[in-house]
C-alpha cells in the first residue's frame, strides 16, 4: 500500500490556517487527568464520539461533574469524588477506563475497577499500567476486578 501523496504545482503561494480535529488517543488520558484536580478543568477540541462519552459518563459515576459547554468543549469538575467501584458494564464498553486508575488512586487512595474493554483488535497489554503505578508506591491486586491501593499520606 502507498502513501498518499500530494503534488502542488503553481507559482500561487499558499496561505492559511487549518484547525486539526481532535484526536481519541491524545483526549482520553487528558480528560481521566482532569481528575486529579479539585480545581474545575475546560478542555476544547475534544471529539465527541463514542468512546469520550462513556469516558465522561464513568466520572459522573464518580461524583465529578462532567459538562459539554459546547460541540467540543468539556468542563469538569472534580470538586468530590469517590472510587471504591467503578461500574464494570461501563468499565467494560472501553479499554481507556484502565486511565481513570492512577488520577483516582490519587485523589481516593483505593480504587476497584473491571477490567476494561472496548474493541478487540490484538493484544494490548495493560501490565505497563501496574508497574508504573507499583512502582510509585501503590499496592495491587488482580482477580475479576483490579483493586488498587496505598496509603495517602
Amino acid at each position: 500500500m502507498s502513501a498518499v501523496q500530494f503534488v502542488v504545482e503553481g507559482g500561487q503561494r499558499l496561505a492559511g490556517t487549518i484547525r486539526p480535529s481532535g484526536n481519541k488517543n491524545a483526549a482520553l488520558p487528558i480528560v481521566a487527568a482532569a481528575l486529579i484536580t479539585d480545581q474545575p478543568v475546560h478542555l476544547e477540541n475534544v471529539p465527541r464520539i463514542r468512546d469520550i462519552e462513556t469516558l465522561v459518563e464513568l466520572i459522573r459515576t464518580t461524583g465529578a461533574s462532567c459538562d459539554w459547554t459546547g460541540p467540543n468543549a468539556l468542563r469538569i469538575h472534580a470538586r468530590d469524588v469517590s472510587a471504591s467501584e467503578l461500574d464494570p458494564v461501563m468499565c467494560a464498553r472501553i479499554r481507556a477506563s484502565i486511565l481513570l486508575a492512577a488520577p483516582l488512586l490519587a485523589r481516593c487512595a483505593d480504587v476497584t475497577l473491571s477490567p476494561p474493554g472496548g474493541d478487540v483488535i490484538g493484544r494490548r497489554r495493560l501490565d505497563t499500567h501496574f508497574h508504573v503505578l507499583q512502582a510509585l508506591g501503590a499496592n495491587y491486586e488482580l482477580g475479576d476486578r483490579f483493586r488498587f491501593w496505598t496509603t495517602k499520606g
